[in-house]
C-alpha cells in the first residue's frame, strides 16, 4: 500500500479529526490525515508515538511497546474518517471483526505510524477496510477490519 506521499501535506488536522470522530484522549489515536482520495477509497493518516503515551506506563515499562490492539484501533479510526468523508455523517462505525491481523514489528516511542486504509466494501449497514500501519517504510501491522454503521443517536 505504501507510496511516496508528502508528509507535509495535511488534509485534516487534529481539530478537524476531533469534529469527525467521537473519540477523545486517551483514545483518539490519529494525529492528522495526509492523504484522502474518495475516488480511490483511500486515506492515509499519521500517529506520532511518544514516550508520554499513557499505555507505556504499564505495557512493558522497561521496554515500552505500543499495544497491537491500539495500532489496530488507530487504523480503524482512520477508516472511520474515510467513512465519514464518503457521506455517512449521521453514522458511527463500530468494530465488528478483525481478520488476518499480523503484527510484524513492535511500535516503540519515537515511531511515526503511517496509517494506510483502503475501503473494500461500504454500505448503509457496514463494510470492511484493508489497513496497514507502517514505520520507516516497513509494515508493522496489517489487517482487514469489519465494521457496522450505527446511527449516532443509537450510541
Amino acid at each position: 500500500m505504501s507510496e511516496a506521499l508528502s508528509e507535509q501535506n495535511i488534509v485534516l488536522n487534529i481539530k478537524e479529526i476531533a469534529k469527525i470522530l467521537p473519540h477523545r484522549y486517551p483514545f483518539l489515536l490519529v494525529d492528522k490525515i495526509i492523504h484522502l482520495s474518495l475516488d480511490e477509497n483511500r486515506i492515509v493518516g499519521q500517529k506520532s508515538v511518544t514516550f508520554n503515551e499513557h499505555f507505556f506506563q504499564g505495557h512493558f515499562p522497561d521496554a515500552p511497546i505500543m499495544p497491537g490492539v491500539l495500532v489496530l484501533e488507530a487504523l480503524a479510526q482512520t477508516g472511520g474518517i474515510l467513512i465519514y468523508k464518503k457521506g455517512f455523517h449521521a453514522k458511527t462505525a463500530v468494530l465488528l471483526n478483525i481478520q488476518d491481523a499480523k503484527f510484524r514489528k513492535p511500535v516503540v516511542p519515537g515511531d511515526m505510524l503511517r496509517l494506510e486504509v483502503s475501503m473494500l466494501h461500504l454500505s448503509g449497514s457496514g463494510g470492511k477496510i484493508s489497513a496497514c500501519a507502517i514505520v520507516n517504510e516497513k509494515v508493522v501491522t496489517e489487517a482487514k477490519i469489519g465494521f457496522a454503521l450505527l446511527d449516532k443517536d443509537q450510541l
